[in-house]
């Protein structure tokens, strides 16, 4: 299958519908020749409503850690952004809940195969590292993500960029010290020869529907 037919096949998924507090609007982004792919957790409500992976808060800091400008980041042919869930799945008492355990045993199967130009994965967050590490990772997110050089090269951890890890940030000042210049100079490698497309692909645009 081409990828344009499987992205097309997502975007229209049903498969959680009745658990989605707002509806299905499946968020991802990839391109045959993308170099380089960023797997989160699952969307949240800006997500959702504007249909723009990372349209958010976290995504400027994600940003800023790359150092990355928005128009690189948007291009689908250099950077693809598949989450472990497409869909904004609700929230919980302690934030939004975790992705719809239906989509990445779905879906990932089905799409990782069409992105073979990928050089680097990030793994962003317990549920993305969970999903791809298993029992590779360490005791707990902090010590997966602090010994990020055992999993080159081809995967890297990350702590989710959430505002609400502010406080993790500044109780492990390693992270800045050590792992942004890791990862600014992997991404810098996986994107060195990477095509630039002559225009950027946009993601799907959010449905027009009311909430519910």
């Amino acid at each position: 299958m081409k990828l344009e037919t499987l992205l097309k096949r997502i975007r229209a998924c049903r498969i959680c519908e009745a658990h989605l507090p707002l509806g299905p609007n499946p968020v991802l982004q990839a391109g045959e020749h993308a170099r380089l792919l960023i797997v989160g957790q699952a969307p949240g409500v800006k997500v959702h409503d504007t249909g723009i992976p990372w349209n958010d808060v976290s995504g400027d800091r994600l940003r800023a850690w790359l150092a990355m400008d928005r128009e690189t980041f948007y291009d689908a042919q250099r950077v693809a952004i598949v989450p472990m869930g497409f869909c904004y799945p609700g929230r919980g008492r302690g934030g939004d809940l975790p992705p719809r355990p239906e989509c990445a045993p779905t879906w990932h199967p089905q799409i990782m195969p069409l992105l073979k130009e990928v050089r680097l994965v990030l793994l962003v967050g317990q549920y993305a590292q969970a999903g791809y590490l298993g029992k590779l990772r360490r005791e707990n997110l902090t010590e997966t993500v602090r010994n990020a050089r055992d999993y080159l090269p081809r995967y890297l951890p990350l702590p989710h960029p959430s505002p609400r890890n502010q406080m993790w940030l500044r109780r492990h000042p390693w992270f800045e010290q050590a792992i942004l210049p890791l990862l600014r100079e992997r991404v810098a490698v996986a994107l060195a020869d990477a095509p630039v497309s002559p225009a950027i692909v946009s993601p799907a645009p959010a449905r027009d529907r009311p909430r519910r």
